[in-house]
């Protein structure tokens, strides 16, 4: 059974720092992309970052230079350091692994959310000005 299991998420005030991590058991994972999706109530679940098992890491717009996304494939885990956070940062954040190892993705087909198969519960973070 695949399980990816989210934590680190919390409340704090704009310009501060998070660091999210994802545990994946399951599957092998250093064959898989892994990604960070983020979703509010009023929008659709959005791409944040992935880290392919090529260790090649692409990042939105909207966080390229404040977020980075590694992953330790000794301990099967992605993570997702997040600094200068703003309010619109604040969302639930997921991560995903990709639904076929070994993919080969362009960063366009990375971030649509059909080309993930396994998602954890999300976690929390909320940013107050």
């Amino acid at each position: 059974q695949v399980q990816l299991v989210e934590s680190g998420g919390g409340s704090v005030q704009a310009g501060a720092s998070l660091k999210l991590s994802c545990a994946v058991s399951g599957l092998p994972f250093v064959n898989y992309d892994m990604a960070w999706f983020r979703q509010t109530p009023a929008t659709e679940r959005e791409f944040v970052a992935r880290v392919t098992w090529r260790h090649i890491v692409d990042y939105a717009a909207s966080v390229k230079g404040r977020f980075t996304a590694s992953r330790d494939n000794g301990l099967n885990t992605v993570n997702l350091q997040m600094n200068s956070l703003q309010p619109e940062d604040t969302a639930v954040y997921y991560c995903a692994a990709d639904r076929s190892y070994f993919a080969i993705r362009t960063p366009a087909e990375a971030m649509d959310v059909r080309r993930y198969d396994y998602w954890g519960q999300g976690v929390q973070v909320t940013v107050s000005s």
